[in-house]
């Protein structure tokens, strides 16, 4: 099969980053023929506001390009990972007026909620939810920014209104039960929905988590539940050690914790390999977020080194996780809970030693890179269908 797959990259590299590039190589690497278009939000500094504000709601220039790129390469497909705000939707009609069927991942809310979250002055927001999202232009809900609110907002509401959705999208796929009914509550077609859980490519093999610490991996943001974690660990009373691994706007946070906790050790970002190995030998995985996660990727990177999960039970990670098997869910933003989650997989040895095995036997069964490319090629199918 022949398939474009297109990305606009964010200022700080993240998880659609690491599945872009990896379903895009396991398409290749099962036979696929692939076509990579991005761009970069780098440019958006060099950019006037008011041009800006025009390419997020139509962009001329990737809408001409695209159909010159189609007309070169005659792809079947063309599958988007984020067009937000360079790329514009635009593409999608480029595609369409040359005859390629379009899939959409659906890595966030972003169609939903102009800060792509649910997530507002520390707390779950459902405000703009199948509604006109006057709420996140007055509250400034994307960048803090009023302006850059009203921008978004603008382009999701104006799409919505001429049936962008609908027309121009044939497939979205969705990696969790939860945000498939967040998106149908919030207008997408059902029909238009299409499931599919994420995956590693190549996936690495399980360790022995000998190394006697909890770990966090990812983006040090508000809605990851930082502070959640760095107030279970005052409670756990320096029980086992924390390493934090990944960067972001709260690391002055986390560098003040690591002074007050010497057990906390921040080790910034790292090479895909050393995460790996990191993750392998921990204890086990923290992964506290207070927003509706989408998916949850690190997850099933602890799950394929054996290392279990201990996650709050909301969004999508929820999904993930089943508690006392591969993993223990708290209740979500409630630091005490974690902290007695915690303490009982101190307190049990062996469980946690049956844990190891189940999360990798989760892996095994759900997140292996043939499946998920089998899976893949099924949703494209369906789009050819339309």
């Amino acid at each position: 099969m022949r398939v474009l797959t297109v990305h606009n990259y964010y200022q700080q590299p993240g998880g659609e980053e690491q599945i872009f590039a990896t379903e895009s190589a396991l398409l290749e690497s099962h036979g696929h023929e692939v076509t990579r278009y991005t761009l970069n939000n780098d440019e958006i500094a060099t950019t006037n506001p008011l041009i800006l504000a025009k390419k997020t709601l139509w962009n001329g220039k990737v809408y001409r390009d695209l159909r010159s790129l189609i007309r070169e390469v005659k792809p079947q497909v063309a599958h988007f990972h984020n067009t937000f705000p360079l790329i514009s939707p635009s593409a999608y009609y480029a595609a369409k007026d040359e005859g390629v069927a379009v899939v959409q991942t659906l890595h966030n809310y972003r169609l939903l909620c102009p800060n792509a979250l649910f997530f507002r002055e520390g707390r779950v927001c459902e405000d703009c939810l199948g509604k006109v999202p006057l709420p996140a232009i007055v509250h400034g809900c994307y960048r803090g920014s009023r302006t850059a609110s009203a921008m978004t907002a603008a382009t999701t509401s104006f799409h919505s209104s001429i049936g962008t959705w609908s027309k121009a999208v044939d497939v979205f796929i969705v990696y969790s039960q939860f945000a498939m009914n967040k998106f149908i509550q919030g207008g997408i077609p059902a029909e238009k929905l299409a499931f599919k859980t994420n995956f590693l490519h190549p996936a690495p093999e399980p360790d022995e988590g000998d190394g006697g610490y909890g770990l966090f991996v990812g983006r040090l943001s508000v809605e990851k539940g930082l502070g959640v974690m760095l107030d279970a660990w005052r409670k756990l009373d320096n029980k086992i050690p924390l390493k934090i691994l990944g960067d972001g706007p709260m690391s002055s946070l986390v560098t003040e914790a690591a002074k007050e906790m010497p057990e906390i050790e921040w080790l910034g970002r790292r090479p895909l390999e050393e995460v790996y190995e990191i993750v392998g030998k921990a204890a086990f995985l923290v992964f506290p977020s207070e927003w509706y996660e989408t998916f949850g990727r690190v997850a099933i990177e602890a799950f394929a080194k054996g290392t279990p999960v201990v996650a709050s039970n909301i969004g999508a990670i929820a999904e993930l996780i089943e508690h006392g098997r591969n993993g223990l869910l708290f209740r979500p933003s409630d630091p005490t809970d974690l902290a007695d989650k915690i303490n009982w997989l101190l307190e049990h040895p062996q469980e946690l030693r049956q844990m190891r095995s189940a999360a990798r036997a989760e892996f095994d069964n759900k997140y292996t890179a043939d499946d998920n490319c089998k899976r893949l090629l099924e949703i494209y199918q369906t789009a050819l269908n339309y």
